[in-house]
């Protein structure tokens, strides 16, 4: 690249990533006066929206809540115009931010981060890029993401299949034209339910390999009523500073009664009232949703109904009725025009969890009863989710150790931050902390803040290293255990156990005791000079 800024030499820190995260730490850090610098591995800003452009890309939190709040200026000049924002949308927010902010300047794009290793003696983090770079930085914030690494399906074969192989989250920038080819779907998750009305559509004919079937809730999505947008802005900090202290980061009505103590009929009319409304608010209707399966099955038993109604077909139908796993213990999907998407002629639904593909063969996916001839085929397959993308970097910490050596088991954080024997180095939104089972912005700004003011806190006393402790962090590590526990969550073989990665142990290893309290917890560490870490 022409326009390549070299990264400098010397840093107080060195972000990896420009997604949300790492735009923030930028500019938070030079309006504390640090020499701060950006890497990142795409072309462009963006993150996780700037690689997720396939067709029907969107958010499944509305967009005034997934925005940032540290800036009225911002709150004010900017207008989102869907209830749910479609990546385009979501990706002019992002460019409109850094452009205001005049962030470009101190981004790196087109780079790698390759190695990352930490100088005991020094106490500095030395960073090597795949442009021969060089960078010695005080204290390093990983802002990579949690939804970055692709995740191919362990399918044999499938790399070497002979048409146009596409992941949903690296589609191409140019677009995929698709008109008058045999296409095929593997996945069926939240990329895969927002991309196969968009691709049935373009496609001559969709085939959708389909393993588990997902509970998916109707998005309602609709524009925003400009008189609502204008007095949410008016009140935008009160509106911002509820969510900042709600359980999952937003505005969502927490049910109070037992799902066991209301009779049919008003469980009917709840359900109905939620699913025509739209959005994952179904899951709170009830105390008991994430903990009891019996509970939670009222739910499931309700949306299997409206599938059986909605498709017209009754052996598709059944097939896209989850089961198996109780309704809440996987992500709830957000979907428009998914279940209809299977009225249409040219959309075959291909039960995989009955016949299993068995291989890929030049331009065909061959399963125990067919061949299916492609042109096109798409993996919706997730990602290698929070630990991909710390692990494609050979980051070493005290006495070379690999992060991935010390993670063997699954992640160990304290309090979602940082890692013992890894001195200077911070995570954004990772393993450990809401992250992803959050309003993941809400989650960002707090942990983007309490960052930068512990690296600040560094440099107000000149202190050289920030360390988490070993028994804090053991025990950290077991209170996000003990909590998800006792959750449906663990009887969901989703990618939030990392099921999605052949070998990745399997660990629930998102802070399930909600984002208020976490906010609390890490506000108590700061107040108590950053107690359960080492500092010298």
């Amino acid at each position: 690249m022409n326009d390549r800024v070299t990264p400098p030499a010397q840093l107080d820190t060195l972000v990896v990533g420009a997604g949300f995260s790492g735009i923030y730490s930028l500019h938070r850090l030079r309006s504390l006066g640090r020499t701060v610098h950006v890497v990142e591995a795409d072309t462009d800003l963006g993150g996780v929206w700037f690689r997720n452009r396939y067709p029907g890309a969107r958010c499944d939190i509305e967009s005034v809540d997934y925005c940032y709040s540290f800036d009225p200026t911002i709150v004010a000049e900017w207008t989102w115009t869907e209830r749910y924002p479609a990546q385009p949308e979501i990706l002019r927010y992002i460019n409109f931010v850094a452009d205001r902010l005049d962030l470009r300047s101190g981004i790196t794009f087109g780079t790698k981060v390759t190695e990352l290793h930490w100088d005991d003696e020094a106490s500095v983090w030395r960073a090597r890029t795949d442009h021969g770079d060089t960078i010695v930085a005080r204290t390093v914030i990983m802002a990579s993401g949690q939804l970055s690494v692709p995740q191919l399906p362990a399918i044999a074969g499938i790399e070497s299949f002979t048409g146009e192989l596409l992941h949903t989250g690296a589609w191409p920038t140019e677009g995929v034209d698709l008109a008058g080819k045999r296409v095929g779907v593997i996945g069926t998750g939240s990329s895969g339910v927002q991309a196969v009305p968009q691709l049935a559509k373009q496609a001559e004919e969709l085939f959708v390999f389909q393993r588990t079937a997902h509970y998916a809730i109707p998005a309602r999505n609709r524009p925003l009523d400009p008189e609502y947008v204008a007095d949410l802005k008016g009140r935008f900090e009160e509106y911002r500073e509820i969510a900042r202290h709600h359980p999952g980061g937003t505005h969502r009505v927490l049910g109070e009664e037992s799902a066991h103590d209301v009779d049919p009929g008003a469980l009917e009319e709840t359900f109905r009232r939620h699913w025509n409304n739209g959005g994952p608010d179904i899951l709170a209707a009830y105390r008991d949703f994430r903990t009891d399966e019996v509970a939670a099955e009222k739910a499931g038993a309700f949306v299997r109904e409206r599938i059986r109604e909605i498709v017209e077909d009754p052996e598709t139908a059944e097939k896209l009725c989850p089961k198996g796993y109780p309704f809440g213990a996987k992500r709830l999907v957000l979907e428009i025009d998914y279940y209809t998407t299977f009225n249409r002629e040219n959309v075959h639904l291909v039960d995989v969890a009955a016949a299993p593909i068995e291989r890929i063969e030049g331009n065909e996916v061959v399963t125990t009863d067919g061949r299916y001839e492609l042109d096109v085929l798409v993996t919706a397959t997730g990602f290698d989710a929070l630990t991909g993308p710390l692990f494609a970097i050979d980051l070493r910490g005290v006495g070379g150790q690999l992060l991935s050596d010390a993670w063997k088991d699954g992640p160990q954080t304290y309090i979602g931050v940082a890692t013992h024997g890894f001195p200077n180095l911070f995570v954004v939104a990772g393993a450990g902390s809401p992250s992803v089972i959050s309003n993941v912005l809400i989650s960002i700004e707090q942990h983007v803040e309490w960052i930068t003011d512990l690296v600040q806190h560094l440099f107000d006393h000149d202190l050289r290293r920030v360390e988490a402790g070993l028994e804090e962090q053991e025990a950290w590590t077991r209170e996000v255990y003990d909590i998800a526990s006792k959750t449906l969550f663990m009887k969901g073989n989703s990618w939030y156990l990392g099921a999605n990665v052949p070998g990745k142990p399997r660990v629930f290893s998102l802070y399930l005791g909600g984002v208020g309290h976490y906010r609390d917890v890490c506000e108590k560490v700061a107040a108590d000079g950053y107690a359960g870490f080492t500092l010298s």
